[in-house]
């Protein structure tokens, strides 16, 4: 079975994509000659190839067509409805296979990119047989971390159950079961969607590694792997397992399961289809687009994300437009409109049950009091009501630690009220406690590194991250927990066009952003070699910019494409010490 790709068919450039007409745009890949549809209503945008399903004839536009959204084919007058993706004539036949539309925020160009095969997951079809009661059961541990038991085998999706998650800015909701670790350690195998820290959790993997370093840990093969910071973290594992994706993984001969890519970030994101005994099981995880959108339909289960809050946007932000009252709306537009896609997208796959999670964390550290108060998250109960009224004949579970699903049970009309067992009465639910200080000491213990004495750290870091031909300034400025002004902290420019370390702002015509970061949060960042989720999506920041501009290139650099291998700060050490005089007082920060 051949491993699923990601292609990129057709670039149009930001001018060619402001010619884009409303609705129907035929258009031409110069260097291979391949044809494409690019249907337009306002911001939307959806394309396929130029190529009727039938015999492979071209389509043009339809004479007969009144609102703009059927094309005709030139062989046998088969009529697609680019709105739909769906084939008029003859009606009920086939639908088209659409490409990703994906419009860039930082220069506005667009990429239609292709799935081959789109479908994977129809390769050898197995039929579904009958389930016994007992024989698959889920679940629920806390955040993502499910388990699933499927005959006599155990597999345990991201297992997040100690410590924090970026940095020090996420925290569990739940707590999960006394015995979590214990399962953790005896499942058969472990499946972990990414690389963010919700999902792959250091701290709960020293913890597995001193039980069992070679339990099988299973990921997809993305650009930037996900175990990339695996030998520098000390986590001792000896059984990851990178597969590619949209190929069969067999566990056993009733159990297999397949590993997916999201169509957004395709660099970092997966999604998995469980199936055991011809019984599929879909976990979108976070995926924005799991698989391009090409999903299957009718799954005995679905789970997926249900919270949104997951990024520092625009909680973390100030100035200009940036009042409460706007934060306030933005976050409950965003909230609003997250909820109705997952409705409507539970609603289009028709799964028999589903089930919220993957969204149960909070900033429960007392420094981020605001950012709990105004980061408003969508509930699971709330999305599970919404799909009810949508969808009444699915069985929806809004999980709390402990609590089982017996699949067999609910598939069956007569048992489905005792196919979810809640856990025991007296059952702690909710955590109360942290180990707040356990955690942030570390991270701040990388304040007082031997290299923060030399100024010139901050030229070999940024050289080592390797960002630079970008008309951007940004101030970074070390702060206390309360985003001052550290005394004894750095404040300091970079010029990203020429990657230049300048006293002021340059006078030419440049966007600046102006980013206070926690000193221990950024200082940990910088000694490891850690990616910026840390600090933005762990809400360790604050930002202001000018104008008022996502920089794309920017953020995904630091956020994805950052190099593998940290910066060699023993070399750093040697050089520094020749040239440079250390400054004792950027070595003694002062938190209050």
């Amino acid at each position: 079975m051949t491993s699923q790709v990601s292609k990129t068919v057709l670039r149009l450039q930001p001018e060619d994509v402001q010619t884009l007409k409303e609705g129907i745009n035929f258009k031409k890949n110069p260097e291979d000659g391949k044809c494409y549809i690019i249907y337009k209503v306002k911001d939307k945008l959806r394309a396929c190839r130029n190529q009727c399903k039938h015999q492979g004839g071209l389509f043009s536009k339809d004479i007969e067509d009144l609102d703009g959204s059927t094309v005709r084919c030139t062989k046998h007058y088969w009529k697609l409805n680019v709105a739909t993706m769906e084939y008029v004539n003859p009606p009920d036949s086939f639908k088209q296979d659409e490409l990703e539309a994906v419009l860039s925020d930082s220069d506005g160009s667009l990429e239609l990119v292709e799935l081959n095969p789109p479908d994977p997951w129809t390769a050898e079809p197995r039929e579904a047989q009958e389930l016994h009661a007992g024989e698959i059961t889920l679940t629920y541990i806390t955040h993502a971390c499910m388990e699933l038991k499927a005959g006599n085998k155990t597999m345990m999706f991201d297992p997040w159950l100690t410590g924090p998650a970026f940095a020090r800015g996420w925290w569990l909701v739940h707590e999960p079961p006394s015995d979590a670790m214990d399962r953790l350690s005896q499942a058969d195998l472990v499946y972990i969607s990414h690389m963010h820290s919700d999902h792959l959790s250091y701290p709960t993997l020293r913890h597995l590694s001193k039980k069992r370093p070679d339990i099988p840990i299973y990921v997809g093969n993305t650009s930037r792997p996900v175990f990339w910071y695996l030998e520098k973290s000390g986590v001792n594992l000896t059984n990851i397992n990178v597969v590619p994706f949209g190929v069969w993984q067999n566990v056993d001969d009733h159990l297999r399961f397949m590993i997916l890519m999201d169509g957004v970030h395709p660099e970092m994101d997966t999604c998995l289809i469980v199936e055991y005994k011809g019984h599929m099981i879909l976990n979108t995880v976070d995926c924005t687009r799991p698989n391009n959108g090409r999903l299957p339909h009718g799954v005995d289960v679905m789970m997926s994300d249900f919270a949104g809050g997951a990024s520092g946007f625009p909680m973390t932000f100030h100035g200009g437009k940036y009042t409460e009252s706007w934060k306030a709306d933005f976050i409950k537009n965003e909230r609003k409109k997250l909820l109705n896609y997952k409705t409507q997208l539970v609603k289009s796959l028709q799964p028999k049950i589903y089930c919220p999670f993957a969204g149960y964390f909070t900033e429960a550290h007392p420094s981020d009091r605001y950012i709990k108060e105004t980061n408003i998250k969508n509930s699971a109960a709330d999305l599970n009501e919404s799909v009810r009224k949508s969808c009444p004949n699915i069985l929806t579970w809004t999980p709390l630690p402990g609590s089982v699903l017996d699949l067999a049970l609910a598939l069956n009309d007569t048992s489905k009220r005792s196919a979810i067992t809640e856990p025991s009465s007296g059952t702690k639910i909710y955590k109360d406690s942290w180990d707040f200080d356990l955690y942030v000491d570390e991270l701040n213990a990388s304040i007082k590194d031997e290299i923060f004495k030399y100024k010139s750290w901050i030229q070999y870091y940024y050289n080592w991250a390797g960002f630079k031909g970008y008309n951007l300034v940004i101030r970074v400025i070390e702060t206390d927990d309360d985003f001052k002004p550290l005394r004894g902290g750095y404040d300091y420019l970079v010029d990203f066009l020429d990657l230049s370390f300048p006293d002021t702002r340059p006078e030419r015509d440049h966007a600046y952003e102006e980013i206070k970061n926690r000193v221990g949060v950024m200082r940990h960042v910088v000694l490891n070699g850690l990616l910026w989720d840390d600090l933005y999506i762990g809400f360790n920041n604050r930002m202001s910019r000018d104008p008022d501009v996502y920089h794309h290139k920017f953020w995904n650099h630091f956020q994805t494409d950052l190099p593998l291998s940290g910066p060699d700060w023993d070399h750093f050490l040697q050089m520094a010490s020749e040239t440079d005089t250390p400054d004792e007082s950027s070595n003694a920060c002062v938190l209050s």
